[in-house]
């Protein structure tokens, strides 16, 4: 969306500012055309990127974010599908359909790569995910705040009370109606490119709640990167697999949960694409 706003604007302008120069006239709007395009463009994006800093600078991540922001929701809407072109991905789609239209719920997905966030709040951007991530996010740049205005909740992952703490957090946001809450319940990035066994916890976010759990899989994100290096786009595939309703859970244990999910996403991605545990 910001990509195509910050494209027609410099068009539509460059095209104005030719017309105004008497450029269609000659063949001067052969070379003014472009230079003033880009120049355009150039300073738009850095006039966009420059209004961010400023209020992200503005932003205490020490202070409890107790609420959606609606403007940095709507910049990360600008901007995510901005970071998706950039990242040259092409993204094939399955089930999304499926996507519950009213109330809350808990995605669920397999872990690949940084750039799976951003596939998922761009096809699932009007549902005010939050995610539950890394501590060590916090530090990274634009997106360390961003996040914290989204309300996504970061946990260490090597202690368990504070993990206990970051499940109460979220249990809050859904029971308060302030966000969806989005986990990789791997718990870590599959360094290997296969899906690893879960950290069952996290599944009694949904269990304490009562939402639906919405369960997706990802596929090739983790040449991203790689790809991006050698100037080369990645076909990507995002599967929403089902959406499991809270009827469906009644008397399961958080590890009966987890169990069933991990189930279904072993079988989209196929024994190849899952850590074969020794017997």
């Amino acid at each position: 969306m910001l990509f195509g706003i910050i494209t027609g604007l410099a068009a539509a302008g460059s095209a104005a500012i030719c017309g105004c120069a008497g450029a269609f006239e000659s063949l001067a709007w052969l070379w003014m055309l472009p230079v003033i395009f880009a120049g355009l463009w150039l300073a738009q994006t850095a006039a966009f990127f420059g209004v961010l800093l400023i209020a992200l600078s503005r932003v205490d991540q020490e202070v409890p974010q107790e609420e959606d922001s609606p403007f940095f929701r709507t910049v990360a809407r600008l901007l995510v599908p901005f970071i998706k072109t950039v990242l040259c991905l092409r993204v094939d789609t399955r089930g999304l359909e499926k996507t519950p239209k009213d109330g809350r719920f808990m995605l669920v997905c397999n872990h690949l790569d940084d750039s799976d966030p951003v596939i998922l709040l761009h096809y699932f951007r009007n549902n005010q995910l939050a995610f539950i991530s890394k501590r060590e996010n916090k530090d990274m740049f634009i997106v360390g705040k961003l996040m914290h205005k989204l309300q996504c909740q970061l946990v260490n992952r090597e202690n368990d009370r504070e993990a206990l703490k970051c499940i109460l957090k979220c249990i809050e946001i859904l029971k308060n109606d302030r966000a969806s809450v989005a986990v990789f319940p791997e718990g870590y990035t599959s360094m290997d490119g296969l899906l690893h066994p879960f950290r069952s916890g996290v599944f009694k976010i949904a269990l304490k709640t009562g939402v639906p759990i919405v369960v997706c899989t990802l596929q090739n994100t983790q040449k991203v990167f790689k790809n991006i290096k050698h100037l080369k786009a990645t076909d990507v595939h995002l599967h929403l697999l089902d959406v499991l309703q809270p009827e469906e859970l009644e008397g399961m244990t958080a590890v009966d949960v987890a169990n069933k999910v991990h189930a279904m996403m072993a079988e989209d991605l196929g024994p190849e694409l899952v850590l074969q545990e020794n017997p």
